[in-house]
């Protein structure tokens, strides 16, 4: 029994590949020391027959009993199980279980012992060949980093990762796994982050950007400051949804269960009939074995997984079976503006000069003063000025009023503003009603003293692929396109034009937007709605699927949406509806297949030209068409 249990932990060990749980590796070994024995039991008692002559035939029969006990009877109790049970997903035990008490009573014990013991072995081979899918996900559930380098008194302590506090400093060296979500507090470097993003190319982080567990640093020492505690971070969360997900059950079981519930009886009529027919008992135990509903049971849990790992490498995370129920009826998209069509950045739109003002004196003006700010404004205005190479003033004497803007005081005396209308005016500049009437955005004015030089507009940046995310969902069916906003109407349809967004509606609070999807819906339509999950995540839950934008480092957002992004790439969008599609064509294409195999081999045993124990082999052919046609969805490559 001791070789037996070693032999099986190898065995073990050469399967799992450190894949299985606790509970699935507990399952495998057990499964392959019963196979084990089993076939020991079976290899003993032919020897005993054919080689030594069978001098007590009682001999080999207890020991092709004692495999029935312990290969067959398991089989049997579970198929019990599932004839009182709701669903069917044990209709495959009930078909072998009353095969193999068949095999019993005609005093078949090699067949009873051979039946299951092949299905079993079969089974583990399906297991560990859902086309690699798990694998995926089992991957990335291991890049949490489990050690830390903690920074005490200026010493490196090496320390569980589970133990760490907000607030304490860690160190990541160069090649070393960061274990916790953190800010930079010391040191540059890359960070390798596509297991969240699925981006390939490295993020630069320095002092005061964001890190976050699951990520890889690549080339500096940093000293990280820990924001959340190992069991909070953002990568543990994804990994809890990962674990549901993996257990997603499309909605097209449903149609399974259905299909069973006529199937077996069908299958047990056949049978009987085979067996009054050709009085061959051993004929109707073919049919029952090779009916075995393998491939029906994978028609939807294999696309699935397969779907789940495609998305997976793309950095989109899904949580639930709307994914195919919902998403591929969509007719209706709900974008929000800021931070998810644009970038939620301020930027330098537009430079009106007044009178005979020169557009670079007009910006060197503004950037004169501008460089001693932090605001918002000032910074984009900076940032595009030395884009451009344009030089200014930096020696002025700079003060910031607080509602108004800044002001900075030049060597000869001259006062330069760059701030609000009002404030300008306040000063003693007149700024023409007419001056800039059609200029879009916010606005800040440039003066000299009391000469207005011109104003400078300022306006989120529309992302670069929004406009072709736009019209690849008008290409996958969306018959309309909403854009929904909190800003001002004019801002607000400008980007919508620039996108090719049909309908715009803004001034909208959180609330608003809630509403707004709600009429946008109703019975009529089927509504996806797209946001950053933070102020959206009202908007998000009321639609028929909702998907958070860059969800990385947001609890808020990988809760609120049926799907994470976990990037801010708009063409993840069509990419995940046409990855519903391919899944609900994959299941609709998987049960074709089964039913027509499992016909297929129940009108060949009826005819005699299978037998039981070949029945046991050929039954999976079902199984690995389905697997086979799933795993197209992990190799076929998208559009978009």
């Amino acid at each position: 029994m001791e070789n037996i249990n070693n032999m099986a932990q190898n065995s073990l060990k050469a399967l799992s590949r450190d894949n299985l749980t606790e509970a699935g590796r507990r399952k495998l070994t057990k499964d392959i020391i019963c196979g084990i024995a089993t076939l020991s039991c079976l290899a003993v008692g032919l020897i005993y027959t054919y080689l030594l002559g069978n001098p007590y035939p009682i001999v080999p029969q207890l020991l092709y009993f004692i495999g029935f006990l312990i290969e067959g009877v398991p089989v049997i109790v579970t198929g019990v199980k599932g004839v009182f049970s709701k669903n069917l997903t044990n209709a495959m035990e009930i078909l072998v279980g009353i095969a193999i008490i068949a095999c019993v009573f005609n005093e078949e014990l090699i067949l009873a012992l051979l039946i299951p013991l092949i299905l079993n072995v079969a089974h583990i081979l399906e297991e560990r060949s859902i086309m690699g899918g798990r694998d995926v996900i089992d991957g990335l559930k291991k890049m949490q980093q489990s050690t830390a380098v903690l920074l005490v008194d200026g010493e490196e302590q090496v320390v569980d990762a589970k133990t760490l506090k907000v607030g304490q400093q860690i160190v990541i060296k160069p090649g070393s796994g960061i274990p916790v979500d953190g800010a930079v507090v010391s040191g540059d470097t890359h960070i390798d982050q596509k297991s969240l993003t699925g981006e390939p190319q490295p993020a630069h982080a320095t002092v005061g950007d964001d890190v976050y567990a699951g990520t890889v640093n690549l080339d500096g020492r940093i000293v990280v400051e820990v924001k959340k505690e190992y069991v909070d971070t953002s990568f543990s969360k994804i990994l809890q949804l990962l674990e549901k997900s993996e257990n997603i059950s499309a909605p097209e079981s449903r149609i399974m269960d259905r299909f069973l519930k006529y199937y077996i009886p069908f299958v047990l009529g056949v049978a009987a009939a085979v067996a009054l027919i050709t009085r061959d008992v051993a004929q109707a135990i073919a049919v029952l074995v090779v009916s075995c509903p393998c491939g029906q049971m994978l028609v939807s849990s294999a696309p699935m997984i397969a779907a789940l790992s495609a998305a997976t490498k793309r950095g989109v995370l899904i949580k639930n079976s709307k994914f195919i129920e919902e998403l591929t009826e969509i007719d209706t998209v709900v974008f929000d503006k800021t931070g998810t069509v644009t970038k939620g950045e301020l930027a330098l739109t537009d430079a009106i000069c007044f009178d005979d003002t020169a557009p670079e004196a007009l910006l060197a003006a503004a950037a004169s003063v501008a460089v001693a700010s932090t605001h918002p404004v000032s910074r984009a205005a900076i940032e595009y000025i030395e884009a451009k190479g344009i030089a200014f003033d930096k020696e002025l004497d700079v003060r910031e009023v607080s509602g108004g803007g800044v002001e900075g005081t030049k060597h000869d005396g001259a006062v330069i503003r760059f701030g609000r209308r009002e404030w300008i005016e306040a000063c003693g500049c007149t700024v023409p009603a007419d001056f800039a009437a059609d200029a879009v955005g916010s606005i800040s004015f440039v003066s000299c003293d009391d000469k207005l030089l011109g104003c400078l507009c300022f306006g989120d940046t529309v992302r670069d692929d929004a406009q072709k995310s736009v019209e690849a969902l008008r290409e996958l069916g969306a018959e309309r396109t909403v854009l929904l906003t909190g800003d001002r109407e004019e801002p607000a349809k400008l980007i919508g034009e620039r996108v090719g967004i049909d309908e715009v509606y803004a001034r909208l609070l959180p609330e608003d937007k809630m509403d707004r999807l709600r009429a946008l819906g109703g019975e009529e339509h089927s509504v996806l709605a797209v946001g950053d999950g933070i102020n959206d995540a009202l908007a998000l839950r009321e639609a028929d699927v909702g998907i958070a934008m860059g969800a990385m480092g947001s609890d808020l957002a990988i809760e609120s949406a049926d799907i994470a992004l976990m990037n801010n790439n708009l063409m993840n969008i069509p990419f995940v509806v046409e990855l519903a599609k391919k899944t609900r064509r994959t299941i609709y294409q998987n049960l074709a297949l089964s039913v027509l195999i499992s016909v297929l081999m129940i009108a060949l045993s009826a005819f005699g030209v299978i037998s039981a124990l070949a029945g046991s082999i050929f039954h999976n052919f079902g199984a690995f068409a389905v697997l086979l046609n799933s795993s197209r969805l992990l190799k076929s490559e998208s559009k978009y």
